[in-house]
């Protein structure tokens, strides 16, 4: 009896080791903003876990930094056995092995679908239910999918961490972020942006002289349109830092705010405030009975909610 709580005891505390070395990073969290309704709509297509696409994602890229994901776009670093596509070579578990390249992220994703639904070493993990992610997640490494013994337990840690399993039940995806994983090829030349949520809205940080052009270029949709959804001159050149909505802003701030007013800064001004928010200028004037000529002040107390 002694013996099997001695083995349980040294168990959990092996487990509660693994688990205090995964923290929080923003980088994981930039890569799973951006690639979560990729994984959804893979998720709705062929059957595999959200969560473990984008676990799997974010461990084999390294959240999009890896030479394979940078060069190659290939996130789930699959080699290239039964490929007859581009190829670049990479150390492993040899020396110079054959990876997979694809021409941007959303290839790398719906292959990464098509390669677990069509071997059949993972027919049996289709017979789980796509919110058993543990049952994946110990699946995967069972059927060899990768040599780390940690690669299961590494898989559901990420999934916990970030409430992954959450997106294992979406019955829908946002198809404007799906789609914008196919890089164009200036987003190839320039590097993406990296896109954030807030207030139930994708922004970017303009880099400096970006232009609502580029941006609509890379994003894919109208720079006329962006510029619309920020208040701003679609012919604007914008500069390092400033916040571009990609959609049409809201007309309140979070509620967390709600009696919480915002106290003017220094340098601030009306629209400033509007963007860190992520409100429409006018609903801010609205909002706070001002007209739209007034000028702030610093210590005015504004409300935002």
């Amino acid at each position: 009896m002694k013996k099997k709580l001695t083995i349980a005891f040294l168990a959990a505390c092996v487990c509660l080791q693994i688990h205090a070395q995964m923290k929080w990073n923003q980088a994981y969290q930039t890569y799973i903003d951006q690639y979560k309704d990729l994984a959804i709509e893979e998720m709705l297509k062929y059957g595999i876990p959200a969560s473990i696409t984008l676990a799997q994602g974010v461990f084999e890229s390294g959240a999009g930094k890896s030479d394979l994901a940078v060069r190659g776009n290939n996130h789930f670093g699959i080699k290239c056995h039964d490929w007859t596509g581009a190829a670049m070579y990479h150390d492993d578990d040899a020396r110079g092995e054959c990876f997979r390249v694809y021409n941007n992220a959303k290839e790398s994703y719906t292959d990464h679908s098509k390669f677990l639904a069509n071997n059949l070493r993972y027919r049996r993990l289709f017979s789980l239910k796509r919110t058993d992610y543990r049952g994946w997640a110990q699946g995967l490494k069972e059927c060899g999918y990768a040599t780390n013994p940690q690669y299961a337990s590494k898989l559901i840690q990420l999934i916990e961490l970030y409430r992954l399993h959450e997106y294992d039940y979406a019955r829908s995806y946002d198809k404007f972020m799906a789609k914008r994983t196919e890089d164009s090829p200036l987003s190839k030349a320039l590097g993406l942006h990296p896109i954030y949520l807030y207030n139930q809205n994708y922004y970017i940080y303009a880099r400096e002289g970006d232009t609502f052009k580029d941006i609509g270029k890379e994003i894919g949709i109208s720079y006329r349109s962006i510029a619309k959804y920020n208040e701003r001159n679609h012919k604007d050149v914008l500069h390092k830092g400033e916040i571009v909505y990609l959609k049409k802003k809201q007309k309140k701030a979070l509620k967390e705010f709600k009696n919480h007013p915002h106290i003017v800064q220094p340098g601030e001004s009306m629209y400033l405030i509007a963007q860190k928010y992520g409100i429409r200028l006018s609903s801010l004037y609205k909002m706070n009975k001002l007209p739209e000529d007034y000028e702030i002040k610093v210590g005015d107390q504004l409300r935002v909610r």
